[in-house]
């Protein structure tokens, strides 16, 4: 299914090697709390994943030498952009880590995000 037209979300966080454990075990957290979202109407999760891999010394190179750190990436699409509103307010409200661990793992980290996208070309 094609999502052209859908909402999108992304977020990249890149680490130090001493910090891969933590998003590891929040990543886990968040996966577990991300099931819970709704899958049909206005607001449905279409689809989620979290990846992780090196970061590279030149990011368009893939046969650059890695830095060391490690980029994990969180991508989620809605049905609109209520679906991601609704995700916001849900992650302050209902998972635990949002207002504990999370926030002093973000700040340790480089965030690049694309919050309310719409995706334009999907296959």
């Amino acid at each position: 299914m094609s999502q052209t037209g859908k909402s999108h979300l992304v977020i990249m966080f890149t680490v130090g090697p001493d910090d891969v454990a933590e998003g590891d075990r929040i990543f886990a957290s968040h996966g577990e709390f991300m099931k819970g979202h709704p899958r049909q109407g206005d607001v449905a999760l279409l689809d989620y994943s979290v990846s992780k891999g090196p970061e590279l010394s030149n990011p368009m190179d893939a046969n650059s030498e890695p830095t060391g750190n490690t980029t994990f990436v969180v991508d989620e699409y809605y049905e609109s952009p209520a679906g991601i509103t609704r995700h916001w307010q849900d992650t302050t409200e209902n998972w635990p880590e949002m207002s504990a661990a999370a926030p002093a793992w973000f700040a340790k980290a480089t965030i690049a995000t694309l919050h309310n996208g719409t995706v334009v070309q999907a296959l």
